[in-house]
């Protein structure tokens, strides 16, 4: 089965054009015509790459890589009729693998999704491991390991690990965490997010000290020095 590649633009016209480009090429495609629609889409069906119009009503493509980066790092490729030198700066320091000035040729498009892919191959084999202290997880196998032995998760639970362990020292508020793992439709409360930290840091037993409570902000996991 062929790669997946969302395109993100308010212009259907433009949504349209590209995505015969990519169909032609072997590309399942999704269209979304704003961030919002995307976020939504991205639940639903992960692609294996993004591309996004900057210019967008209700949320501009800036604004929408910032939220899609909390919840997971698809790679992303902006097109733009802003070509100036900050917008791409910016745009690449918010998380963009590429930057492609409207017009462009259809050539120069496939080429830089197929670069931005490659290097995105490589990378995720390089990092679908990753280890605090003595636990480490492992995205590839689903597993996670606790002084080399295996340590039994819920799927919540494993997503949520996951998450604190790929962002090591960052700090999460319960709002946050409940958005990023149990979705925006989610209708239950907050304690939801203290129920699963608190089973986690049992099975943990006593490195359960690596999720660190910050108190009336949230939770974050660091390697105490």
């Amino acid at each position: 089965m062929g790669m997946t590649i969302m395109i993100i633009d308010d212009e259907e016209q433009m949504r349209k054009l590209v995505q015969t480009f990519l169909q032609n090429e072997g590309y399942t495609v999704i269209q979304a015509s704003n961030g919002m629609d995307a976020l939504y889409k991205l639940r639903q069906t992960p692609p294996d790459l993004l591309l996004v119009d900057v210019m967008m009503p209700y949320m501009d493509g800036f604004s929408f890589a910032e939220e899609m980066k909390k919840m997971n790092d698809i790679p992303l490729i902006f097109l733009s009729a802003k070509g100036e030198e900050w917008d791409k700066v910016h745009g690449l320091r918010l998380g963009g693998d590429d930057y492609i000035v409207k017009p462009f040729h259809p050539g120069e498009l496939i080429a830089r999704i197929e670069s931005v892919l490659r290097r995105s191959k490589a990378s995720a084999v390089q990092s679908s491991t990753f280890t605090a202290g003595p636990l480490t997880i492992s995205v590839e196998t689903h597993s996670v390991l606790l002084h080399g032995k295996p340590l039994s998760l819920t799927l919540k639970e494993f997503e949520l690990l996951l998450l604190l362990i790929k962002n090591q020292g960052k700090l999460f508020t319960r709002e946050q965490l409940l958005y990023l793992i149990w979705g925006d439709n989610y209708t239950g409360s907050e304690r939801t997010v203290d129920t699963h930290i608190k089973t986690i840091r049992l099975k943990l037993k006593n490195n359960g000290q690596l999720i660190q409570t910050v108190w009336g902000k949230g939770y974050k996991l660091e390697v105490p020095l």
